[in-house]
Parts: structure tokens; sequence; C-alpha cells
């Protein structure tokens, strides 16, 4: 007996030394672990890991990444956070709105990066705008300019009526879909709200409007951003223009008018505010981002699309596209 414990002894100490090599070994190397939490999976918010990756990658700064995705789960979202405060991660980036939210609630004590939320002052992510040494979060956002998004929908297709597919559990998606109503009610528009509360739910939610409205416009948010394939459909089969607020899951669609942000920018964003806290900045006084430069958004016309429904855009709207497509050919600009 007094062998096996004399062994046992020598094995938990041989352990002890490998565990605080490994620690050691990590704190010589430099190399950071960051969680990354994804609210779901679609183009825009896939870009903005890109381009935090790509961002990161031109630094000297030695990176180690854990990738999850909450599939549009809230609880998930929460899971993942417990599990990033596991994994003992040195910072944590939520994209999306619930994952931001999910980490936020969990970390206190670590940088919590937020991207892709469109207010994070009413999401409860921050006091103001533009930060303060009392809090370990920041981030950028993603508001768009609805309002001048309607309006175009509305002066190229003459729609009096406007229809809007939103999640009503994701408080980014009340928040955009109040904007737009606002909006239509600043431009003398009928707006037809319906919602949804998750993206299986979206085609039927579409096909429920889709004969009381003129136009249909789709904000960035996550979950029917997500099932914009649905809307494109739908819209497609009755003849009614469809404008989303985010251009990067379009491709192949037959959505006639696209504005909204190029996602990478969003990333690069992220990377670079990754850059100030690893080098010494407090998160909280980085505050929130806000992208306001022209390159940053993108505007894309489907001509075939606008040709079959007997709609003409003017010339002075395609002398500031970024994409056009034309004959089935897609030209960027």
């Amino acid at each position: 007996m007094k062998k096996y414990l004399a062994l046992m002894i020598v094995l938990l100490a041989s352990f002890a030394l490998i565990a605080g090599g490994s620690a050691e070994a990590k704190e010589d190397d430099g190399t950071i672990l960051i969680g990354v939490s994804k609210l779901l999976s679609h183009a825009a918010l896939d870009a903005v890991e890109t381009g935090m990756q790509d961002y990161l990658s031109g630094t000297d700064i030695k990176v180690r990444y854990d990738f999850q995705n909450a599939n549009g789960d809230i609880s998930t979202a929460a899971s993942i956070a417990q599990q990033f405060d596991s994994e003992n991660c040195d910072i944590v980036l939520g994209i999306g709105t619930a994952s931001a939210q999910a980490l936020a609630n969990v970390f206190t004590d670590i940088p919590v990066i937020f991207a892709a939320v469109t207010d994070p002052v009413d999401a409860g992510l921050v006091e103001t705008y533009e930060g303060s040494e009392d809090t370990n979060v920041c981030g950028v956002s993603d508001m768009n300019p609805v309002t001048e998004q309607i309006r175009l929908l509305s002066e190229i297709t003459g729609a009096k009526v406007i229809g809007n597919v939103y999640s009503s559990g994701e408080q980014n998606g009340v928040v955009l879909m109040e904007q737009a109503k606002a909006a239509c009610e600043e431009l003398g528009l009928e707006f037809v709200p319906v919602a949804v509360s998750n993206s299986s739910e979206v085609r039927m939610a579409t096909q429920s409007i889709i004969d009381r409205v003129d136009a249909v416009y789709i904000a960035t948010d996550n979950n029917v951003i997500s099932a914009i394939a649905s809307v494109d459909d739908v819209c497609t089969s009755a003849g009614v223009p469809l404008l989303a607020g985010d251009p990067s899951g379009i491709d192949g669609l037959n959505c006639m008018i696209a504005w909204g942000f190029n996602y990478h920018s969003i990333g690069v964003e992220v990377g670079k505010l990754i850059e100030k806290i690893v080098n010494g900045a407090n998160p909280g006084t980085l505050g929130t981002v806000f992208l306001t430069d022209p390159a940053d958004f993108e505007l894309w016309f489907n001509l075939d699309t606008a040709a079959e429904l007997g709609m003409t855009i003017p010339q002075e709207y395609l002398d500031t596209a970024a994409v056009i497509i034309e004959n089935g050919v897609k030209t960027e600009r």
C-alpha cells in the first residue's frame, strides 16, 4: 500500500509539472485564445469572421480561435458563453445580438466584443455609444440607413405599401422593424410587417403578406436574411420587387435591389479593436464603431429582374452602383 501511495504521489507530481510547463509555454508563446460565438451561419455573419481573420493575419498578434455556431438558438448561445468561460478565453466575440448578449452576461473581467449588432445600447450591451471605463464591452454596429433604403425602394418602384418580415425573438430584428415602420410613416407609406420566430417560418410569413404589398423590404435581420432565398422565391412568383439590406447573400437570386454593408469590412473593424486591446487599450473606452465610409456599403441592381417587372432603374442610381446584373452577367464596378 505504501508503495502504491508513493507511486501515486510521484505521478501526481509529474502531472503537475507537465501542466505547469504547458501554462508557461502558452505564456511564453504569447498566443491569445479568441472565442467566437456566431448566432447562425449566413453570408454576412460568415464574412465578419473572415474579415477579422484577414486583418489579424496581417499583424504580429498570435491568435488561436474557437469558432462556435448557435444555429439561431438563444439557449445554445448561452451554453457557448459558458464553454468559453471554462476554456479561459482571453477575448470573446459575439456576432449577432443574442450571441453578444450571452457573452456579456457571463464575462465581466475579459474583453467582450460585439459585431453585427444594430443598436448595442438598446440591446443592453453598452450604456453609451462612446464607451466607458466602467465596462469591458465594445464592438462594431451594422446600423443601416433604413430610411434611405426604403425611400430608394419606393422611388424606383412607385411602391406605396411596403412589406417587411422580421424576427420577433431577436432584439436586432425588432429594432430594425421599428425603424422601418418609422421610415414608412415619415415617407407617407403604408407598412405591413409580419413576425417570425425562426428562419423556417420565413417563406410562409412572406406568402401571408405578399398579396397586400407593392414591394418587400428585408433588413439585416439574421433569421430572415439567412432565409432570403425563400423571400426572393415568393417575391419572384408574385411579381413583387424586393430590396435586401444585405447584399452578401443575394448572389444568384432575383432580388432587384440590395443595398447595405460589406460585412467583411465589419470584420476588419473587429480585428482593429482586437489589435488595440492586445496592445493595452481598455475595451470599454473603445466604444461602438459605426461604419460611415461609402466604400463600406454596396448598392446592387438586377436589371433582368427590373425588366421582368416592367421597371426601369434611373441612370443616376446605376452610376452609383457597385454591382449590376444584366443579361445574367454580374458586373462589379
